[in-house]
């Protein structure tokens, strides 16, 4: 046996296996649920194809825009909310600008420690009408009926929810950030303030650039992240009230195994790994356009 013949078959029997588990746990679900949402399924008789019946049911109905347009929100708030935030906040901690820098980021990290419905239940409590929060209100406005009504509104019921999910996963990115800033050589800063560079000009020109792919990682990591949000917003309100707080993955649980259709469920399973998808295919070309900047 050759060398090069050799490493192939060296290559074969280390990725092999790798390979495999992945293509059972990841390529064969996409197109199970792929061929499934071409079918009326209802887990007990045969299914029966039915074509492009179940997306045409989905992209008719109110609820599923509804709970899009909430599943964007979750994507902003996380895409432009924590990674920002947890960037900001790495870099105070990295560069010193405050005292204590472990207790704050002990603290900041400590929320995704906590199981996410326990974090749910937890904040359901304090928004509730015997909750901190609005026991809080009632003193600040003098008013002892006042009751937080947002949860009532179709447009901004999901705005606490949002808040939770920033306070809860921030710490998260902040952790990468400060340990992808530990890798910078502090010889490379020192010189920067030596020739007299400003801290804005620090970060923007010796910080940013070498940052860039780690931002788009992260970027990748909270957009699929936030297309599959669950556990958090169904225990906290189920998708509650009138569907007023519902996302795609309650949608797609809902119409899965309450109402077991489970050809319908893997159609929008189907639309959530298009959305990851299109938007992570966004994001590369926007980074693209960023390393192309810092490189030039």
């Amino acid at each position: 046996m050759t060398e090069k013949s050799l490493k192939r078959v060296s290559y074969t029997l280390l990725t092999g296996p790798a390979i495999l588990i992945y293509a059972f746990i990841i390529i064969f679900p996409i197109f199970y649920s792929l061929s499934l949402s071409f079918t009326k399924w209802s887990g007990l008789d045969l299914p029966r194809f039915v074509g492009l019946q179940q997306y045409l049911r989905i992209l008719s109905d109110p609820v599923f825009f509804h709970g899009l347009r909430n599943n964007l929100l979750v994507v902003a708030i996380s895409v432009f909310g924590q990674i920002p935030l947890g960037f900001v906040l790495a870099y105070i901690i990295y560069r010193k600008l405050v005292t204590g820098g472990r207790f704050f980021e002990t603290m900041i990290f400590l929320p995704i420690t906590i199981s996410a419905v326990v974090v749910a239940i937890l904040w359901a409590q304090i928004f509730s009408p015997a909750g901190i929060f609005t026991a809080l209100m009632r003193l600040i406005k003098d008013d002892p009926r006042y009751v937080l009504g947002i949860f009532e509104s179709r447009n901004y019921a999901i705005v606490p929810v949002l808040f939770v999910i920033l306070w809860m996963y921030t710490g998260i990115y902040m952790v990468i950030y400060i340990a992808n800033l530990q890798k910078i050589s502090p010889s490379v800063i020192e010189a920067a303030i030596i020739d007299g560079a400003t801290e804005g000009q620090i970060l923007g020109r010796v910080i940013l650039p070498s940052m860039v792919n780690i931002i788009f990682t992260t970027a990748v990591f909270a957009i699929s992240g936030s297309l599959k949000s669950f556990d958090l917003i169904y225990a906290m309100t189920g998708g509650g009230p009138a569907h007023y707080t519902e996302v795609i993955a309650i949608y797609m649980y809902v119409n899965t195994f309450k109402y077991y259709n489970y050809g319908f469920g893997s159609a929008v399973s189907v639309i959530i790994v298009a959305l990851s998808l299109g938007l992570i295919s966004l994001i590369q070309i926007v980074f693209r356009r960023f390393e192309r900047r810092y490189e030039a």
